[in-house]
């Protein structure tokens, strides 16, 4: 970022400088310790996918899997002879997960898959002896690594070439690998989001003429991977970048794309806009997902208003609807979509730094002050993603922050478990169980937030009876009026 407001195009990931020998030279102990259980049994071993593409780019990598030339059978007895516990875990692919000095280690046996019926799932799976051949059936050529301290990197398809480029490239033919399996599709913009990598021309215009077969795929295996995506370091560059793929599974951001604000504040589309929202929002997945949806309200919204400047009032109303459905499609927990909306509904709020307003919102947003501090973050990322002329909107995303911490410190009340009085002590004053229990506290509420009465139980017991009798002299009043 240059000023606070703008941000500057980034380009694929910075080329790493790979050296193997460094990078996998401290292979986990665990992961050391499995390799040569299975080669003292006889066996071929080789540490591979994930654990290889990220050691060299220097990431944390914490899971090993191991392929083998031992069928499960024979890698589940090695492991059991040499005191390891076992799990058949995945025993129709040849997969079996061992513990080896209590880290769990899945171990498969070298394969090759059959005709993919569905999109997903091969037909048929068959093992092979070749580390090679099993590498050939891999996704990317940055995934077909494989590492052995004794014998190397194994490398047959340059995956180590496109980590240095910073390139995201399927192994063999694009249009093969995304036909046998949808998902690599997800993975591809998810990978484009974590990594910062750019997406290989063949590789993307196979996404794109595959992307139809998504609808083959499982709510909750689409969600998985968008999750991810939405939590990429990279976010802002791979939306931007796979906005049209994505459009098969979020048919959303269809309307976003190119849609022109028409307004002074506002120097990108309603798509970078989000795109830049995202990028500045933390790495938490209430913040992102909320940041995705924040604005999708404003294609619906949008009018010009006489002097040409574009206006787009309600919008938030709008994009909890739109959210709300796009969430029940993904299947997303219904509490996490509850706050998540509730952000997106408040995201636009006019708020000033004061402990009144601070304690007014919490309680508007059902008393959670952790929500509202996600708000806070909300905002900012917003402001950022704004143009220029915004920076006072960041600032005030900080004041409100300032005075949330003020608020919690002095214990003041913005909900009604911090009244100093419940609701039998309502009753016991004599206002009726039911609904009218709720009224005064929430009136008592409005109170003490309003500095009128201080929270105490003597003056929180004066002002109920108070409201309970202009709530009878009203009643009173209706009566005699009909």
């Amino acid at each position: 970022m240059t000023d606070g407001s703008q941000g500057e195009k980034k380009g694929p990931a910075p080329k790493t400088a790979l050296s193997p020998a460094r990078r996998l030279a401290e292979l986990p102990s665990h992961a050391a310790r499995a390799l040569s259980i299975l080669e003292g049994a006889g066996h071929e071993a080789w540490c591979v996918g994930g654990f290889v593409r990220d050691a060299l780019l220097g990431r944390p990598c914490a899971d090993v899997d191991i392929a083998t030339s031992a069928s499960w059978q024979a890698a589940q007895r090695a492991f059991e002879d040499a005191g390891c516990r076992t799990h058949e875990t995945g025993t129709a692919h040849g997969t079996v997960t061992a513990v080896v000095g209590g880290t769990p280690v899945e171990v498969t046996t070298y394969r090759v898959e059959g005709a993919y019926g569905d999109a997903r799932h091969p037909s048929q799976v068959s093992f092979v002896r070749n580390i090679e051949e099993d590498l050939a059936r891999r996704d990317f050529t940055v995934n077909a690594l494989a590492y052995h301290p004794a014998r190397g990197l194994l490398d047959p398809f340059g995956g180590a070439a496109d980590l240095e480029a910073g390139a995201l490239r399927a192994v063999g033919d694009p249009q093969e690998r995304f036909g046998e399996d949808a998902l690599r599709i997800l993975r591809a913009c998810r990978f484009a989001s974590q990594l910062g990598f750019a997406i290989e021309d063949e590789t993307y215009d196979a996404l794109l003429s595959h992307k139809h077969l998504l609808a083959r795929i499982s709510a909750e295996r689409v969600t998985h991977e968008l999750d991810g995506f939405v939590r990429g370091a990279f976010v802002h560059d791979a939306l931007m970048r796979t906005v049209d793929v994505l459009a098969a599974v979020l048919p959303e951001l269809v309307a976003m794309k190119g849609f022109d604000q028409r307004s002074p504040y506002h120097i990108y589309d309603v798509l970078e806009h989000t795109a830049w929202t995202l990028h500045h929002a933390p790495e938490d997945p209430l913040v992102r997902w909320a940041a995705l949806f924040h604005d999708v309200g404003k294609p619906a919204s949008f009018f010009v208003g006489e002097n040409g400047v574009g206006h787009t009032y309600g919008h938030a109303a709008i994009g909890v609807q739109v959210a709300r459905g796009a969430f029940q499609r993904l299947r997303l927990p219904s509490a996490f979509c509850d706050r998540v909306t509730t952000l997106i509904a408040h995201h636009d709020d006019v708020l000033e730094p004061t402990p009144k307003a601070v304690k007014r919102t919490i309680a508007r947003m059902g008393g959670d002050p952790s929500l509202f501090a996600a708000l806070c973050k909300l905002k900012r990322a917003d402001a950022l993603a704004h143009g220029p002329g915004c920076a006072d909107r960041v600032l005030l995303a900080g004041r409100l922050e300032e005075t949330l911490s003020r608020v919690l410190a002095d214990g003041e009340a913005f909900c009604r478990k911090k009244l100093a009085l419940d609701g039998n002590a309502v009753m016991s004053l004599g206002v009726p169980a039911g609904r009218a229990v709720g009224a005064a506290l929430a009136a008592a509420l409005d109170a003490v937030i309003d500095d009128e009465v201080e929270n105490d139980p003597a003056s929180l017991a004066a002002f109920v009876r108070g409201w309970a009798a202009e709530q009878a002299d009203l009643a009173r009043a209706r009566q005699s009026g009909e």
